[in-house]
């Protein structure tokens, strides 16, 4: 495995279980809305950005990943009615 083969690994996997369990909370809880997955992602900016310890490239790939998730989940969801 090459030097960055195991981060962009951890990425796609990280992707994947994050789309999976958006899609799942929103079969499953007639509560969840669009608004709550916009909250989830203005926290996961917060934390990308707060990274005073250095959490290393593992975590930065993961947390990458989850943004990329649910930024692609909330468009499409806003797409859907168009």
């Amino acid at each position: 495995m090459s030097s960055i083969e195991w981060r962009d690994r951890a990425y796609e996997d990280s992707l994947e279980t994050t789309l999976a369990g958006l899609e799942a909370r929103r079969k499953a809880d007639p509560s969840f809305t669009i608004a709550d997955a916009e909250g989830t992602l203005r926290h996961l900016y917060i934390l990308e950005g707060n990274d005073w310890c250095s959490r290393g490239m593992l975590q930065d790939a993961v947390i990458a990943a989850q943004i990329a998730a649910h930024e692609q989940f909330i468009e499409s969801w806003r797409n859907e009615g168009t």
